[in-house]
């Protein structure tokens, strides 16, 4: 292949991420097939820069090195540079960072993500995140790494290629690893453990684990809730396992990682108290939450939590949502070049808007009367419970509400006036099927059939754009159809489909879910040793072909996967989901047992196999369907249908559950002992008790 100069090529590109880096003298390509085979003719190692649209650091390395004109003739001098979205290839991602990891001696990696590959093997020789364009904090200026690196590249093949070996060598054993059988049983024990790590990392001031950067970390906290119910059920409830999880649930939402004014939670919070948040919104964070706060809000009978599960949903619905019924990914932390702005608050702005006598209340409850905390401006959180403010003001509770609602939403009518952070417009599967689950679930659990709507609004989205009846596609950008789907795409969304049928049944969406999951076994599944692969048997082939079982940003694919083919599989009675979700938790075995805690979403999986699930179907008349849809305890290993008496010719060993009469329910477990029950008020009696 002749060489001939490359020019940045990204204007071509759907990602907004990648057509923010556009206009930069780096001659930036995509990573696809040509650009590998040009990098390989021309014997140019290769820059990998991997990022995505609401990332600081992303922009911040944008702004000091890839913007510079002579750092960029450099960069395009020694490499063939390729920028990649992780949010549109999370297999890249997920490669890179694992081999970043392993260069790294362990160190965990983040983005931007900078890797040097050599162009003949994709291998990587060089790894680090965010370089400096100056010298600084013991790192070298980025140029004079970057000649390094070509120096090095030239006169150090052999080098190079030994350390090829061993990075495949660490992927093998990583493999291998996770193929290993490990004595120690998958039971209870590992629950115990997780429990006991949690605790160990938990902050007991402020709520939540670890210190600064603090997240949320969704699915160690769906633990915590899980734990204390299989206790409470037991009649030795877990009070610890309650205190850490209310805790951390109030200590986030009335801290400034949750947006009081419009709703919505922010990516992580910089602070250990939860103060001051890095702006950026994320869906699937959202998403995420907004199920568990509804789960909580249920369980405990909690309406502050109740009201941090509808804000968040409101939030979503308002700000997220695309006109065709999709969801955008994320939602930036920069306007006008500046960190925050968009929703930091001066007091004459907000006494302005308010006016005195409601200023004085609001500047209680969200600190104003407080120095300022951020850039001499104010990011509001709770200062003052509604009690206190109800004893002082004189005052009852429910007053206090709707002054402080009212004065909300004149202050979120006057910041929409603001310059808007950047939105990513890119409507992933993933992110969407987390949304559509949380909306789903706030709408059972807080009796809001609007949210159920919007869930199954998005579900049908989904369904005429990217599902073809045999393959799923990652998601929908400018227009543009990504590439197929990851595994995450298809176990989320057969999880948000379970949550829409306990919502409100629709026979399309059982059919969808069994599709999906035929499709997911068919694509993803490991039929030598048990498991699913990120990426589908037909995919790029890459260094690496990631399985992976510890939750990252997002619930694990294996451990959701597991999760929905269990339940999918004692509902319908197919023997295949039940025995591919098993296979796949003894897969997982040796890696949860290097931590437990890691591996939250596996364990809850798990807890479906040893607990088996309850199956509760209710065949009514039509009119009867809204009365009896309302889920009216937390009941995590209960899966409950609500099925019209005239909906026929159901699948499986549904098919076998036939209406008996204006009125009948099925009660299904351990796996097998079907009880009717005919009489609505022996059934509310026995099944539909609170359970606080």
């Amino acid at each position: 292949m002749m060489a001939f100069p490359l020019k940045n090529r990204l204007s071509e590109a759907s990602s907004p991420y990648l057509r923010r880096h556009q206009h930069n003298p780096v001659a930036w390509q995509v990573w696809n097939e040509h650009t590998l085979a040009y990098a390989r003719d021309m014997d140019k190692p290769i820059l990998l820069s991997i990022g995505y649209s609401v990332c600081h650091g992303c922009h911040v390395m944008a702004q000091e090195s890839f913007a510079d004109p002579q750092t960029a003739a450099l960069m395009n001098e020694l490499f063939i540079n390729i920028k990649v979205d992780r949010e549109e290839r999370p297999d890249l991602d997920k490669v890179y960072q694992l081999t970043h990891s392993i260069l790294n001696e362990g160190r965990h990696g983040g983005w931007p993500l900078t890797v040097f590959l050599s162009p003949h093997t994709q291998k990587p020789f060089f790894s680090g995140t965010y370089l400096p364009k100056d010298a600084g904090s013991g790192s070298l200026p980025f140029e004079q790494i970057c000649r390094r690196i070509a120096a090095f590249y030239s006169a150090h093949s052999d080098d190079i290629a030994q350390q090829a070996i061993a990075i495949d060598t660490a992927l093998y054993e990583i493999n291998r690893a996770h193929r290993n059988t490990v004595d120690q049983p998958l039971d209870y024990g590992l629950f115990d453990i997780a429990r006991a790590q949690l605790q160990s990392s938990y902050d007991h001031t402020n709520g939540g684990f670890g210190v600064a950067p603090k997240f949320a970390q969704g699915p160690r906290l769906s633990l915590l809730l899980r734990h204390w119910y299989a206790t409470q059920r037991q009649g030795a409830a877990d009070a610890e396992s309650k205190s850490m999880l209310l805790h951390s649930l109030r200590s986030m939402s009335n801290g400034g990682l949750f947006d009081h004014i419009a709703g919505g939670f922010y990516r992580y919070s910089t602070d250990e108290r939860w103060q001051i948040p890095h702006f950026e919104k994320m869906l699937y964070d959202n998403g995420v939450l907004l199920s568990l706060y509804s789960e909580a809000a249920v369980a405990f009978d909690d309406d502050g939590l109740r009201q941090t599960a509808l804000q968040t949903a409101a939030w979503a619905l308002a700000a997220m949502r695309s006109p065709a019924g999709g969801f955008y990914s994320a939602l930036g932390a920069d306007a006008l070049g500046e960190k925050g702005i968009y929703y930091l608050w001066t007091r004459d702005e907000v006494r302005v808007v308010l006016g005195n006598a409601a200023y004085s209340l609001f500047a209680q409850r969200y600190g104003l009367n407080k120095p300022a905390n951020f850039a001499g401006r104010w990011h509001l959180s709770v200062h003052a419970e509604l009690k206190a403010l109800a004893n002082s003001h004189n005052l009852q509770i429910e007053k206090i509400n709707k002054l402080l609602n009212k004065a909300r939403k004149q202050l979120l009518s006057c910041r929409e006036q603001r310059v808007p952070p950047a939105i990513d417009d890119k409507q992933s599967v993933s992110g969407g099927a987390l949304m559509i689950k949380g909306l789903a679930d706030g709408g059972r659990f807080l009796h809001q059939a609007e949210l159920t709507v919007a869930a199954q609004g998005t579900v049908d989205f989904l369904r005429a754009e990217l599902w073809n009846g045999e393959k799923l596609k990652g998601g929908l950008t400018q227009g543009e159809i990504s590439s197929d789907a990851f595994l995450d795409d298809y176990a989320f969304l057969i999880d948000a489909l379970l949550s829409c049928l306990q919502a409100k049944w629709r026979r399309i969406d059982l059919d969808f879910a069994i599709e999906l999951a035929d499709a997911m076994l068919k694509q993803f599944y490991d039929q030598q040793n048990g498991g699913f692969y990120f990426t589908s048997h037909q995919h790029e082939a890459l260094i690496h072909r990631p399985k992976d079982y510890a939750d990252e940003a997002m619930p694990s694919g294996n451990g959701v996967a597991a999760k929905v083919l269990l339940r999918l599989g004692h509902l319908i009675g197919d023997r295949r989901y039940i025995d591919s979700a098993i296979a796949t938790l003894e897969s997982s075995r040796a890696a949860i047992q290097l931590m437990p805690s890691a591996h939250c979403s596996v364990l809850m999986a798990l807890d479906d196999v040893l607990a088996i699930p309850e199956i509760v179907v209710l065949r009514v008349e039509e009119d009867g369907i809204d009365q009896w849809q309302l889920a009216q305890r937390y009941a995590p290993r209960q899966l409950r249908l609500v099925i019209p008496n005239n909906e026929s010719r159901l699948p499986g060993a549904l098919s076998k559950l036939a209406a008996q009469g204006p009125f009948t329910a099925y009660y299904c477990s351990e796996g097998q002992r079907i009880r009717m029950i005919t009489d609505p008020a022996e059934f509310s009696a026995e099944l539909c008790m609170p359970l606080h």
